[in-house]
């Protein structure tokens, strides 16, 4: 397997001291900087980072210099648009790092702006893109003057490097339902690795699985799926037809108590396995993934994600918790220096062949991302794996089983569609002629929105009284009123427009 070239940028080391001529002067027009500082790094063609600057107190104190505050992670593509000058763009890109004193506030509706104290400003040159380490900068350099003596007022303290960080790219070819071929890309260049196998069945008993499975021998069918999710298992398989990772339910999806979804007080769960090689034909449990769904003005699912060590006490190590848009999709990542920097708990690294049970030195940097879409959309994942990860093929199936649970999630936490009891039609409220036609514009407007809190995607019905259908007698007993709504004898009834269960 061929990787791809990657840089990763990383700033770290950072410290802040301010001589005290400056900050004794009352014309240096800076605030009092026993306020946090903070910074924004910002590089063209990516989001804006925020980090906390450390104020140094005295001036022999220098900030750890292996530290990593903030990395970007660069492929060709990216390289290439930060050295081609643009229309709209100054004639050279540089990384900017602004440093401010204060936090962002409001006050009685009035925005209150930090202070500016200066700005480090590094072009990006032809050695970004040589593909070796290099230190670009290191050191103290003074941002900002004293407007009174024309000196530094500010000495920031940084480290800028660069490193290959080569990775592995994977892409389902089909949804993950669809049991389709994994493949390494490289350029244009599509190389069949793994195949993937999905399967909602229980298992049998001669599957080494079963041992992980609960001890219910219920279907998988169309009644369950309204009720729970369960059953589902997606094996990975080498080009020679042999497992060589899995990933199946353990806890089900199951909509909490009072509500049609997945909650965060019962999320369901996936184990991640992989072939033990001390005993053929078993499996050996490698990491957790549990999911939720986050509800609000756009809901989210969330993915977290434990690694299971025999060595940690309690067994499992948290590596990411992601959220992910359950409209749009969006991105699972294993990144420590983008999620864990504050983590009490030390990363484990790899000791051997798809081994991370053993907590050892701490794992920086880039770890593996997954890219899903949203619900409703044909998602076929596209995931990168950093090189210094894996050491056999067996290393990179065990993250593809992974992302495909991450997928299969998005999937699992959509709400469960809701059956009408018996009985509950009496309940019901009853609409005259014009509550209807008022519904119906309603519904032209808004599309798939009812008053009344009904939404198309859930199937309702509601009474009508007698004296509709006297007093419009010629309507008939069944008419297409559009937008799915049609008369049902002496019901109007919404019908479902997508998919549930």
């Amino acid at each position: 397997m061929d990787p791809q070239a990657f840089i990763r940028l990383s700033i770290g080391s950072l410290g802040l001291r301010i001589s005290r001529t400056t900050s004794n002067s009352a014309k240096s027009g800076l605030q009092d900087f026993s306020s946090p500082c903070s910074c924004e790094i910002r590089l063209r063609g990516f989001p804006v980072q925020t980090i906390a600057v450390p104020l140094l107190s005295s001036p022999e104190v220098a900030p750890e210099i292996h530290s990593i505050a903030s990395s970007f992670y660069l492929e060709e593509s990216d390289l290439k648009a930060l050295l081609t000058p643009g229309c709209f763009y100054a004639n050279q890109a540089c990384l900017e790092i602004a440093v401010f004193t204060g936090r962002k506030r409001s006050h009685c509706g009035v925005g209150i702006k930090r202070q500016q104290i200066g700005t480090f400003k590094l072009e990006v040159g032809p050695e970004w893109g040589e593909g070796k380490p290099a230190v670009l900068f290191s050191g103290w350099i003074g941002i900002g003057k004293n407007k009174e003596s024309g000196k530094p007022g500010a000495e920031l303290h940084l480290r800028v490097k660069l490193d290959p960080d080569p990775r592995y790219v994977f892409q389902f070819e089909d949804v993950t339902t669809s049991s389709p071929q994994i493949v390494q890309l490289q350029g244009s260049i599509k190389q069949p690795i793994f195949s993937c196998k999905f399967s909602r069945d229980r298992v049998t008993q001669v599957d080494p699985l079963s041992n992980y499975w609960s001890t219910s021998n219920d279907g998988a069918d169309v009644e369950t799926e309204r009720r729970e999710r369960k059953g589902w298992k997606v094996k990975i398989h080498d080009l020679s037809g042999s497992a060589v990772a899995a990933t199946f339910i353990t806890t089900p999806f199951v909509p909490a108590t009072g509500c049609d979804w997945v909650a965060r007080s019962n999320p369901g769960a996936w184990l991640i396995v992989r072939p033990d090689a001390c005993r053929p034909d078993s499996w050996q449990p490698w990491g957790k993934l549990e999911a939720w769904r986050e509800r609000g003005i756009r809901d989210s699912i969330c993915c977290r994600f434990h690694l299971l060590s025999e060595g940690q006490e309690g067994g499992e190590v948290l590596m990411s918790e992601i959220l992910i848009s359950a409209e749009k999709g969006g991105e699972f990542f294993i990144d420590t220096d983008r999620q864990l920097r504050t983590a009490a708990t030390p990363i484990p690294s790899p000791q051997s062949s798809g081994d991370f049970s053993g907590l050892g030195p701490i794992v920086s940097g880039f770890v593996m991302s997954c890219r899903v879409q949203g619900e409703g959309k044909h998602s076929k994942p596209l995931v990168q794996l950093a090189m210094r990860h894996v050491t056999c093929v067996e290393d990179a199936a065990i993250f593809m089983a992974l992302a495909a649970a991450v997928d299969l999630s998005i999937v699992a936490c959509r709400p469960f569609r809701r059956k009408l009891r018996k009985g509950h039609m009496n309940t019901l409220p009853r609409l005259h002629f014009w509550d209807l036609m008022l519904i119906m514009q309603i519904t032209c407007f808004m599309g798939s929105q009812l008053c009344g809190g009904f939404t198309i995607e859930n199937l309702f019905q509601v009474s009508l009284t007698p004296s509709f259908f006297q007093e419009n007698s010629q309507i008939q007993s069944q008419l297409d009123l559009g937008n799915g709504i049609c008369f049902r004898g002496h019901h109007i009834v919404a019908l479902d427009k997508g998919n549930a269960g």
